[in-house]
């Protein structure tokens, strides 16, 4: 049966090598053809606050203007945040404190901001977290009580465990390659869950992370990231020409049934669908 709510999963500093030949649930439902596996192409530069903003918004740094970490101030863009909002449905949110100082308010009071309500706001639902530790465990958690209690259409998680690891360890180190498979497990347990309940799932990452347990550059390591879709809507198969991850805002659009905003790209949707 054809659903139209989405989760999206943005599993932060993610490189693709890495979640291909360490995330053995995700790549079981590939050879089963319950999933789809493609390779993105981060925008720059490759850090996190702006791919924030490019994955949420569809445009890249130089018009929405979120260019490095330091810059705290709502987004000027219209995010799918806003879009699910103004086409009358749901979303909620369990993510670091970044994504509700882009789209909800900024900026961000641990001691009000921890969780949010307000079907008002652009971000109608959140549970934020603020340490780069906060185990995905909890993360998960988080997530599935979101789903459980308010049933978004859209269903936004970030996790940020594995971009925690490298750049402790660095993306050379069985500690980052552990938190791959960890997060994987995880994965295993909540992803046929959400399935049940009836949504499709996007998951990919923003950046990758280097040797030298950092990200921000230009080269594969910083760059190449995996997406992974789970929907009846898409074609079953595994992709290896790079995308732009200018297509992923107008992809989730596509799958949420909705417009995309005017500054998105036109989606490339031949190289999803059936």
């Amino acid at each position: 049966m054809s659903t139209s709510k989405l989760a999206f999963i943005m599993i932060d500093g993610l490189r693709y090598d890495t979640a291909v030949s360490h995330m053995g649930y995700l790549h079981h439902l590939v050879e089963n053809q319950k999933a789809s596996r493609f390779k993105v192409k981060s925008e720059l530069p490759a850090m996190s606050r702006p791919l924030y903003e490019v994955l949420l918004t569809g445009t890249p740094p130089y018009i929405n203007g979120v260019t490095n970490n330091q810059v705290v101030r709502l987004s000027t863009q219209e995010s799918l945040f806003h879009l699910t909002k103004k086409h009358s449905l749901r979303n909620a949110v369990a993510a670091y404190y970044w994504v509700s100082e882009l789209y909800n308010q900024a900026p961000f009071s641990m001691v009000t901001d921890r969780i949010q309500e307000n079907e008002n706001r652009p971000i109608q639902y959140g549970m934020f977290y603020w340490e780069d530790h906060y185990p995905d465990s909890h993360l998960f958690s988080d997530a599935h009580y979101l789903l459980s209690q308010h049933n978004p259409d859209f269903l936004y998680v970030h996790s940020m465990n594995v971009d925690d690891s490298g750049h402790k360890f660095t993306a050379d180190s069985k500690e980052y390659r552990n938190r791959v498979i960890a997060v994987d497990v995880i994965l295993s347990t909540v992803v046929p869950k959400w399935i049940e309940a009836g949504y499709q799932l996007i998951i990919t990452a923003d950046h990758g992370m280097t040797e030298d347990g950092m990200h921000g550059g230009n080269s594969k390591a910083d760059r190449e990231v995996p997406l992974f879709v789970i929907s009846d809507k898409t074609e079953p198969l595994v992709h290896e020409q790079e995308i732009s991850q200018l297509q992923l805002a107008p992809l989730a659009c596509k799958l949420l049934d909705i417009p995309p905003s005017p500054a998105m790209q036109e989606l490339q949707w031949n190289v999803f669908c059936k």
